[in-house]
Protein backbone atom coordinates (compact mmCIF):
# COMPACT_ATOMS: atom_id res chain seq x y z
CA UNK A 1 0.00 0.00 0.00
CA UNK A 2 2.76 2.41 1.39
CA UNK A 3 4.46 1.81 -2.42
CA UNK A 4 1.48 2.19 -4.35
CA UNK A 5 0.65 5.78 -2.09
CA UNK A 6 4.31 6.70 -3.22
CA UNK A 7 4.01 5.89 -7.19
CA UNK A 8 0.75 7.47 -6.93
CA UNK A 9 2.55 10.89 -5.42
CA UNK A 10 5.68 10.65 -7.85
CA UNK A 11 2.57 10.60 -10.79
CA UNK A 12 1.00 13.65 -9.69
CA UNK A 13 4.11 15.39 -9.17
CA UNK A 14 5.34 14.46 -13.05
CA UNK A 15 2.27 15.37 -14.48
CA UNK A 16 2.80 19.36 -14.94
CA UNK A 17 5.45 17.95 -16.93
CA UNK A 18 4.02 15.93 -19.19
CA UNK A 19 1.49 16.48 -21.87
CA UNK A 20 -0.10 14.24 -24.61
CA UNK A 21 0.35 15.26 -27.99
CA UNK A 22 -1.94 15.33 -30.71
CA UNK A 23 -1.04 12.05 -32.39
CA UNK A 24 -1.31 10.35 -29.10
CA UNK A 25 2.62 9.97 -27.96
CA UNK A 26 3.82 11.49 -24.39
CA UNK A 27 6.69 13.75 -24.14
CA UNK A 28 8.46 15.89 -21.35
CA UNK A 29 7.38 19.72 -21.42
CA UNK A 30 9.95 22.06 -20.67
CA UNK A 31 9.27 24.29 -17.71
CA UNK A 32 11.92 25.80 -16.95
CA UNK A 33 11.55 29.91 -17.56
CA UNK A 34 15.22 30.50 -19.43
CA UNK A 35 14.51 27.17 -21.75
CA UNK A 36 11.21 28.19 -22.50
CA UNK A 37 12.30 31.74 -23.54
CA UNK A 38 15.02 29.83 -25.45
CA UNK A 39 12.88 27.47 -27.45
CA UNK A 40 10.53 30.78 -28.52
CA UNK A 41 13.67 32.23 -30.32
CA UNK A 42 14.14 28.83 -32.29
CA UNK A 43 12.12 28.82 -36.03
CA UNK A 44 9.19 26.30 -35.89
CA UNK A 45 7.30 27.03 -32.19
CA UNK A 46 4.30 28.88 -32.05
CA UNK A 47 3.12 30.71 -28.90
CA UNK A 48 -0.35 29.45 -27.69
CA UNK A 49 -1.10 31.87 -24.85
CA UNK A 50 -4.42 32.35 -22.87
CA UNK A 51 -5.92 35.66 -22.54
CA UNK A 52 -4.48 37.83 -18.88
CA UNK A 53 -6.10 37.40 -15.96
CA UNK A 54 -9.73 39.20 -16.07
CA UNK A 55 -11.47 38.78 -13.18
CA UNK A 56 -14.49 36.74 -13.10
CA UNK A 57 -15.74 33.35 -15.45
CA UNK A 58 -17.57 33.55 -18.97
CA UNK A 59 -19.08 36.55 -19.77
CA UNK A 60 -22.45 38.29 -18.90
CA UNK A 61 -25.84 36.97 -20.33
CA UNK A 62 -26.30 38.75 -23.43
CA UNK A 63 -22.76 40.06 -24.15
CA UNK A 64 -22.06 40.92 -27.87
CA UNK A 65 -18.96 40.61 -29.27
CA UNK A 66 -17.59 44.13 -30.18
CA UNK A 67 -18.93 45.77 -27.44
CA UNK A 68 -16.38 45.49 -24.58
CA UNK A 69 -19.13 47.13 -22.09
CA UNK A 70 -21.21 43.74 -22.50
CA UNK A 71 -18.15 41.40 -21.97
CA UNK A 72 -15.55 40.14 -18.98
CA UNK A 73 -12.40 42.31 -19.14
CA UNK A 74 -9.16 42.46 -18.13
CA UNK A 75 -8.84 43.42 -14.62
CA UNK A 76 -5.55 45.60 -13.66
CA UNK A 77 -3.47 42.42 -12.95
CA UNK A 78 -4.24 41.26 -16.39
CA UNK A 79 -3.14 44.77 -18.00
CA UNK A 80 0.02 44.60 -16.10
CA UNK A 81 0.86 40.89 -17.00
CA UNK A 82 -0.06 41.82 -20.75
CA UNK A 83 2.87 44.82 -20.74
CA UNK A 84 5.12 42.73 -18.58
CA UNK A 85 4.77 39.53 -21.16
CA UNK A 86 5.54 42.66 -24.01
CA UNK A 87 8.72 44.16 -22.21
CA UNK A 88 10.30 40.25 -21.62
CA UNK A 89 9.59 39.57 -25.18
CA UNK A 90 11.75 42.64 -26.24
CA UNK A 91 14.47 42.63 -23.59
CA UNK A 92 15.09 39.06 -24.57
CA UNK A 93 14.86 39.82 -28.18
CA UNK A 94 12.51 37.50 -29.08
CA UNK A 95 10.77 38.65 -32.44
CA UNK A 96 7.37 38.05 -33.48
CA UNK A 97 5.75 37.69 -36.71
CA UNK A 98 2.56 38.49 -36.31
CA UNK A 99 -0.31 38.04 -33.07
CA UNK A 100 -3.40 35.93 -33.89
CA UNK A 101 -6.08 36.89 -31.03
CA UNK A 102 -9.75 35.46 -30.65
CA UNK A 103 -12.60 38.38 -31.06
CA UNK A 104 -12.93 39.00 -27.57
CA UNK A 105 -12.23 42.44 -25.96
CA UNK A 106 -9.95 40.59 -22.91
CA UNK A 107 -7.49 38.82 -25.74
CA UNK A 108 -7.44 41.87 -27.81
CA UNK A 109 -6.39 44.32 -25.27
CA UNK A 110 -3.84 41.18 -24.11
CA UNK A 111 -2.15 41.71 -27.55
CA UNK A 112 -2.16 45.08 -27.87
CA UNK A 113 -0.88 45.87 -24.47
CA UNK A 114 2.15 43.51 -25.57
CA UNK A 115 2.78 45.60 -28.51
CA UNK A 116 4.73 42.90 -30.35
CA UNK A 117 3.80 42.81 -33.88
CA UNK A 118 0.73 43.35 -36.14
CA UNK A 119 -2.75 41.82 -34.70
CA UNK A 120 -5.17 40.13 -36.71
CA UNK A 121 -8.50 38.48 -35.69
CA UNK A 122 -8.59 34.70 -36.22
CA UNK A 123 -12.25 34.07 -35.15
CA UNK A 124 -12.83 30.68 -36.48
CA UNK A 125 -9.67 29.04 -34.95
CA UNK A 126 -9.14 30.82 -31.69
CA UNK A 127 -12.91 32.41 -30.67
CA UNK A 128 -14.04 31.06 -27.03
CA UNK A 129 -16.47 28.24 -26.89
CA UNK A 130 -17.10 28.62 -23.30
CA UNK A 131 -20.81 27.33 -22.45
CA UNK A 132 -21.31 26.03 -25.73
CA UNK A 133 -19.76 22.02 -25.87
CA UNK A 134 -21.15 21.33 -28.98
CA UNK A 135 -18.92 23.76 -30.77
CA UNK A 136 -15.52 22.25 -29.58
CA UNK A 137 -14.80 19.35 -32.34
CA UNK A 138 -15.52 22.17 -35.14
CA UNK A 139 -13.70 25.02 -32.98
CA UNK A 140 -10.33 22.55 -32.27
CA UNK A 141 -10.22 21.64 -36.15
CA UNK A 142 -10.26 25.04 -37.27
CA UNK A 143 -7.15 25.57 -34.56
CA UNK A 144 -5.62 22.16 -36.27
CA UNK A 145 -5.85 23.73 -39.81
CA UNK A 146 -4.50 27.44 -38.99
CA UNK A 147 -1.89 25.95 -36.89
CA UNK A 148 -0.67 23.76 -39.75
CA UNK A 149 -1.28 26.63 -42.78
CA UNK A 150 1.24 28.68 -40.60
CA UNK A 151 4.32 28.92 -43.10
CA UNK A 152 7.65 27.23 -41.47
CA UNK A 153 9.76 30.08 -42.01
CA UNK A 154 6.91 33.06 -41.19
CA UNK A 155 8.81 33.85 -37.56
CA UNK A 156 7.08 33.06 -34.28
CA UNK A 157 3.33 33.70 -34.52
CA UNK A 158 1.75 34.25 -30.88
CA UNK A 159 -1.99 33.14 -30.84
CA UNK A 160 -3.84 35.01 -28.26
CA UNK A 161 -6.89 32.67 -27.29
CA UNK A 162 -9.38 31.23 -24.43
CA UNK A 163 -8.32 28.28 -21.28
CA UNK A 164 -11.31 26.18 -23.49
CA UNK A 165 -9.66 26.47 -26.97
CA UNK A 166 -6.23 25.38 -25.35
CA UNK A 167 -7.53 22.55 -23.30
CA UNK A 168 -9.49 21.17 -26.43
CA UNK A 169 -6.32 21.00 -28.10
CA UNK A 170 -3.10 20.03 -25.79
CA UNK A 171 -4.85 18.61 -22.62
CA UNK A 172 -3.52 21.57 -20.77
CA UNK A 173 -5.44 23.46 -18.11
CA UNK A 174 -3.47 26.95 -18.55
CA UNK A 175 -3.49 29.77 -15.91
CA UNK A 176 -4.63 33.16 -17.44
CA UNK A 177 -1.47 34.94 -18.89
CA UNK A 178 0.07 31.82 -19.39
CA UNK A 179 1.82 30.49 -22.46
CA UNK A 180 2.20 27.24 -24.21
CA UNK A 181 4.92 26.96 -26.87
CA UNK A 182 4.06 24.51 -29.59
CA UNK A 183 6.59 23.00 -32.02
CA UNK A 184 6.07 21.63 -35.47
CA UNK A 185 6.42 18.14 -35.95
CA UNK A 186 8.17 15.93 -38.81
CA UNK A 187 4.24 15.73 -39.60
CA UNK A 188 3.30 19.20 -40.12
CA UNK A 189 1.53 18.95 -36.90
CA UNK A 190 2.32 20.54 -33.68
CA UNK A 191 3.31 18.98 -30.07
CA UNK A 192 3.80 21.16 -26.59
CA UNK A 193 6.99 21.36 -25.55
CA UNK A 194 7.04 24.55 -22.76
CA UNK A 195 4.77 26.11 -20.58
CA UNK A 196 5.65 29.85 -19.70
CA UNK A 197 3.59 30.95 -16.49
CA UNK A 198 2.13 34.08 -16.50
CA UNK A 199 4.77 37.10 -15.20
Amino acid sequence: MAAAGVGRRFGLALAPLLSVVWTGAVHAVEVDRERVWALLAKPGHVALMRHADAPGTGDPAGFRIGDCTTQRNLGERGREQSRSLGADFRRRAVPVALVLTSQWCRTRETAELMALAPIEDEPTALNSFFGRPGERDAATAALRRRLAALPADAGLVVMVTHQVNITALTGVFPASGEMLVLKRDDQGGFMTVGRLPPP
